[in-house]
């Protein structure tokens, strides 16, 4: 039975993925045994060879590390530990409501494992009253157990709410780096969370409850898209007046109190893209920016999209060919530089438009994907210098690191669509 403050010695990572898989290899890096459950048993077998199934710099190492030493190994179905994290998707649905379908199968599984004293974690971005929710799922399926609703710190099972802020490409430094708002049921529940995360974090733990635990996660990731937002519309109103966006930001920023961001393709990941409908969803009446921001962003794609259309048309007036004899090159597909996250991916959803549309060549730049992937129907996963070398026309639509290195001369003869700044900025 796990005390207050004191660490657990097994814990269970629910959802082997971007953030569970460098989570479980941080815990297990501190001496943790840590077993990792996952669905997808391919991942499952690749992390017990000791290695990864996903990018992130710094991580594999960890992995094999922990593997060959012991402590870590991936099932596809939960096991008896002293803690539970749990790390999995939270997609919304069609209507911009929460999908929560993941973390109530995650419930269900783990539920029959139960025993007295165990914490159970919830990471995965939530709606507001979530953690309320899981518990209400967990006391249903395991009767003979109390939860901290009717019996507080005297619960059998504790539970809290304690989501994840780190930087898809920085996750192993940022996750031991960064402060970790822990939410608890109960304040046993927020002692016991601290001492788990406090195996790994530099941080500082900041206690409060579940509720605003939820909300705080969801409140940084509005916060970032309302002023992606405002630097998206503005590229929209600098097109219609002919400015360069680019510099009019630039020469913005020299204000001392003034930082607007870069605008962009619009806004992917799974965080940023989304969180916000879970506040609308919560307070449709009174989350009028939220949404605004939200609806902003999304309508970017679509934006850049008609810009690509006509700049094929031009193209072609331009080179003498016809529409379908034009070659197109889309530049980057992740939601965001040097990773390979294509979840939510404004880049990619551009990329499959195009190459659905566009009856010529369609030829995409991936340098974070195998080049055996297939993201994109009907385009052609290419090498960057052939892929420039053969475009009509160049979509830039991620700042990748080796997208910077590109020449004018390489751009010689070309039409574009810059949607990151690194041609026209």
């Amino acid at each position: 039975m796990q005390q207050p403050g004191q660490q657990p010695q097994t814990v269970s990572v629910i959802g082997l993925g971007y953030i569970g898989l460098p989570t479980a290899a941080v815990l297990a890096k501190n001496g943790v045994n840590v077993i990792g459950v996952d669905v997808n048993a391919s991942a499952v077998a690749t992390i017990n060879a000791g290695d990864i199934h996903i990018v992130e710099p710094g991580l594999a190492d960890v992995v094999k590390r922990a593997v060959h030493d012991g402590l870590l190994r991936a099932v596809t179905s939960p096991e008896p530990a002293d803690a539970y994290v749990i790390t999995v998707p939270t997609p919304f649905t069609a209507d911009y409501d929460a999908d929560l379908s993941y973390i109530k199968a995650a419930a269900q599984a783990l539920a029959p494992h139960l025993s007295a004293g165990n914490l159970i974690i919830l990471e995965s971005t939530s709606p507001v009253g979530t953690t309320e929710q899981l518990a209400d799922w967990l006391a249903e399926a395991r009767p003979d157990l109390s939860f901290p609703k009717t019996h507080g710190d005297d619960a059998d099972i504790q539970l809290a709410y304690c989501p994840e802020r780190v930087l898809p490409g920085q996750v192993m430094h940022e996750l031991v780096q960064n402060d970790r708002v822990i939410g608890g049921l109960s304040a046993k529940a927020n002692a016991q969370a601290t001492a788990l995360y406090n195996t790994f974090l530099k941080g500082d733990c900041l206690l409060t409850n579940a509720r605003t635990a939820e909300m705080a996660k969801l409140t940084e990731n509005s916060f970032r898209d309302v002023n992606i937002a405002f630097a998206n519309e503005l590229s929209l109103i600098c097109d219609h007046l002919s400015i360069n966006v680019w510099e009019l930001i630039r020469l913005a920023n020299h204000h001392p109190r003034v930082n607007i961001l870069q605008p962009g393709p619009g806004v992917g990941g799974h965080c940023i893209a989304v969180d916000p409908w879970f506040i609308v969803a919560s307070a449709p009446e009174q989350a009028r920016m939220i949404r605004t921001a939200r609806e902003v962003n999304d309508f970017k794609p679509d934006w850049v999209y008609q810009q690509v259309q006509r700049t094929i048309q031009a193209a072609a007036q331009q080179t003498g060919k016809a529409v379908d004899a034009v070659n197109v090159t889309c530049l980057g597909l992740a939601f965001k530089a040097n990773i390979d996250d294509l979840r939510e991916s404004p880049a990619l959803a551009i990329a499959q438009r195009i190459a659905a549309a566009h009856s010529g060549t369609t030829m995409v730049v991936e340098p974070n994907l195998p080049a055996t992937a297939q993201p994109v129907a009907n385009a052609t996963l290419t090498a960057l210098d052939e892929a420039l070398s053969e475009a009509d026309v160049v979509v830039l639509l991620v700042d990748h690191t080796p997208f910077k290195a590109i020449t004018r001369a390489q751009l010689e003869g070309k039409l574009w669509v810059d949607t990151r700044g690194l041609i026209d900025g």
